[in-house]
């Protein structure tokens, strides 16, 4: 499957909010409820359209504990986007998003885009984080913001498709310097056979979403 361009994306935040979750249902268009931890780092692709151009969505998927970090932190470098993810249901991985994002900006380049996603909005009922917080939080520090649910569905393919907008504008407006590849985007060639909009791999095998 040829592409114009291909986007490198990471996934982070605290163990258990879903980030797992997010990914399968975005590039598999399903929910695995039971799951493993993500032991280090899992992958998944999908093709998608951006005004008629196919990108592909090349996705890193990092498990969230500590003793993974020194490993999640070598797939900052050439990410072109992050999606930093809390569970509104657990306070502390909001609490937790501060010094996640410390470590992106730390170790990333400074162009990288980054979505703020409040994960697991289908358990509003249980909800320790207002939305007014999120919307804040990425106010404050100059993120894309959305809620999802993994589990239904909701905003997932919003979530990633936003984040390749802002990245594809970023370009056109010369922010990007698509010859540096330290900024997670490569050229791609595109054939006039190429089926836009089509699917282009599935994530590995995933124990799900706790990572």
């Amino acid at each position: 499957m040829s592409y114009a361009y291909l986007f490198k994306y990471i996934i982070i935040g605290d163990t258990g909010v879903g980030k797992s979750c997010l990914l399968l249902q975005f590039t598999d268009k399903r929910f695995q409820p039971v799951h493993d931890l993500t032991i280090g780092v899992e992958f998944g692709a999908r093709m998608i359209t951006i005004e008629n151009k196919p990108i592909k969505l090349q996705i890193w998927d990092t498990a969230g504990q500590e003793s993974f970090r020194s490993i999640t932190r070598s797939y900052y470098r050439g990410a072109a986007g992050a999606l930093l993810v809390y569970d509104i249901t657990r306070r502390e991985t909001f609490n937790h998003l501060a010094s996640w994002l410390e470590e992106a900006r730390q170790h990333a380049n400074a162009n990288m885009t980054v979505m703020l996603i409040g994960n697991k909005c289908d358990l509003a009922h249980r909800r320790a984080v207002s939305t007014e917080e999120g919307e804040q939080f990425a106010r404050e520090h100059g993120l894309i913001f959305m809620e999802a649910s993994a589990k239904t569905a909701q905003n997932v393919e919003e979530a990633f498709l936003s984040t390749a907008s802002k990245i594809y504008k970023r370009i056109q407006d010369g922010v990007i310097d698509i010859s540096n590849e330290s900024y997670g985007i490569k050229i791609g060639h595109v054939s006039q056979a190429s089926t836009y909009g089509g699917r282009d791999g599935t994530a590995s095998q995933h124990g799900g979403c706790c990572s």
